[in-house]
């Protein structure tokens, strides 16, 4: 068993299990402590957001690395991968989404002394099946602020992949041939971000042959196509910001989505590890510093 597949196991086995605010809302603010505790051992500096919503406080946690050497003039717009760590209830959300939070831990560690041009945000969302209050709130107080984003990359659903032939269902709407094997990793963009689907595409080319893809970049903010615009990146979409989802596409996949079935033995870490490294490059291409 290599390092990094014991790294996986050891995150899911702390982050899987009902995360909801209601109905387990101390679990939730367990993810959200090992969260930030994980992204401080791999040398990020942490922080928080708070989120007000039904008269309580939730956080969305926050892990940062600038550049180690000052920029002449002014500092380039940041690079976000973001994931959320909530759940629906009943569901223990080992996709859904702690396969996404995984990537987010895989790319801190990767990156714990690799220097960067810019600078890379790494932020787990609250509250994204509560109609995405977490990362509208970010999102819009980065517009009020009048801040820059280079891009956002949101995971959404990562790590389920089979590939029988049947395993995979087209999302209403979409005006693309969908394959019947649920073995790709879909690329969700609009037209402000084709350039960050392009660059996301070519890097699992180059970094991961073994990853199939399926890009889809759909016009506005995705309203002509409601699938596409199921996760947090809608959030940035709404906010004129580019911003890619990258999805194993949940339940047209996945038969365990928001059921009490979606455990970590259904995962495939193969997959998982190949999305991670993607990121990890892209990141390295955007924001990583040259020699």
């Amino acid at each position: 068993m290599t390092n990094q597949h014991v790294r996986i196991t050891r995150h899911l086995e702390a982050l899987v299990g009902e995360r909801h605010p209601e109905t387990s809302p101390r679990a939730l603010r367990r993810a959200a402590h090992y969260l930030a505790t994980q992204f401080s051992k791999s040398q990020w500096s942490t922080s928080s957001q708070l989120v007000n919503a039904w008269g309580k406080t939730y956080r969305n946690v926050v892990a940062t690395k600038y550049p180690s050497r000052p920029r002449q003039g002014r500092e380039l717009a940041p690079l976000l991968i973001g994931a959320h760590y909530d759940t629906v209830p009943g569901s223990p959300g080992a996709d859904d989404n702690a396969s996404g939070l995984v990537v987010l831990l895989e790319v801190a560690s990767r990156l714990r002394l690799t220097p960067l041009a810019r600078p890379v945000w790494l932020v787990a969302f609250c509250l994204e099946e509560q109609d995405r209050l977490g990362s509208q709130a970010f999102a819009s107080r980065l517009k009020a602020e009048g801040r820059e984003l280079a891009g956002a990359i949101i995971l959404e659903c990562v790590g389920f992949a089979r590939s029988e032939d049947g395993t995979q269902q087209a999302p209403p709407g979409v005006p693309i041939a969908v394959p019947t094997q649920g073995d790709f990793l879909a690329m969700v963009g609009n037209e402000a971000s084709n350039a960050l689907v392009l660059q996301l595409e070519q890097d699992a080319r180059q970094q991961e042959p073994r990853l199939k893809t399926l890009s889809l970049v759909v016009p506005g903010r995705g309203e002509a196509i409601p699938h596409t615009r199921r996760s947090d990146h809608a959030s940035f979409w709404d906010a004129g910001y580019p911003a890619v989802m990258l999805t194993d596409t949940a339940n047209f996949r996945n038969p365990h989505y928001h059921r009490e079935t979606d455990t970590m033995d259904t995962l495939n870490f193969k997959f998982l590890s190949s999305v991670a490294a993607t990121v990890t490059a892209t990141i390295l291409h955007i924001a990583g510093a040259r020699p």
